[in-house]
């Protein structure tokens, strides 16, 4: 039996990528020139993808004003979002998809509901239905 692919979450998804991305600018405590160098310092040291240099915070402005960032841009975003004592949430629907797509993508999990556990406490429920649509896209053939 095949999984049926949800094509609107997809594209949901990579719009809301800058929406992470800004969420990390808002709230990172730094100016953008710094935490852009804080994103390819944690991509590095935590493997979640090798950037050849760092990018400028000119660079991290435009990913969060809606240019197509990197993926490990994403994670590493996401990674440092989740960390943060302030507990931040996704404050769109399209980050929301975003945080559940790359969250998916951290980590090897052996099912949703894994993978929801292990999300912070304070975003669990609410990202309970995009979690669901996000293991379906994972799950999925998707032909590009």
């Amino acid at each position: 039996m095949t999984v049926e692919q949800d094509p609107g979450f997809y594209r949901l998804a990579m719009q809301g990528l800058s929406h992470l991305v800004g969420h990390w600018l808002l709230i990172g405590d730094a100016d953008a020139d710094r935490l852009a160098v804080i994103l390819a310092d944690t991509a590095r040291l935590t493997k979640l993808g090798q950037p050849t240099d760092n990018p400028s915070g000119h660079q991290l402005t435009s990913w969060a004003q809606g240019e197509q960032p990197p993926m490990w841009v994403a994670r590493a975003s996401l990674f440092l979002l989740v960390q943060m004592p302030r507990r931040p949430a996704p404050q769109t629907p399209e980050e929301a998809a975003a945080w559940a797509y790359v969250w998916l993508r951290l980590r090897d999990h052996e099912s949703r509901d894994a993978a929801l556990k292990a999300l912070p406490s304070h975003v669990q429920e609410s990202l309970k239905d995009t979690m669901d649509r996000a293991w379906l896209d994972l799950h999925s053939q998707r032909l590009i």
